[in-house]
């Protein structure tokens, strides 16, 4: 059984950044030293988190997608990417190569049956 390298690089961007956006924002919120600092963390984190969210059930299903060899997975790692751009359009670049990445990926991996 061949696996796509092409979902398993989209997964492993997708891991780092989810890695990187967690701790950005946990050491934003322990460096805070003022009750101004506290609530302005907590409002960009609470307008992130949509993002955060469909980043990580897309990284689940990215992993499902490589690992099972799933063509469904794919797909819904790659719409849930697009749909993470969508709730946070600044951050759309860290996640657009994982979107090309996982719909090319899915159209790769040949029907089945």
């Amino acid at each position: 059984m061949k696996r796509s390298k092409l979902l398993l690089v989209s997964a492993v961007f997708s891991t780092l950044y989810l890695i990187y956006i967690f701790s950005y924002f946990l050491n934003g919120l322990a460096s805070s030293s003022s009750g101004a600092e506290v609530v302005g963390v907590g409002i960009a984190s609470f307008l992130v988190a949509p993002h955060v969210f469909m980043v990580l059930l897309g990284v689940l299903f990215n992993w499902i997608g490589w690992g099972m060899n799933k063509r469904w997975a794919a797909l819904v790692s790659g719409i849930l990417y697009s749909v993470s751009i969508f709730f946070m359009i600044l951050y759309g670049i860290f996640v657009i190569i994982q979107v090309i990445l996982c719909f090319v990926g899915y159209a790769k991996m040949g029907k089945k049956g």
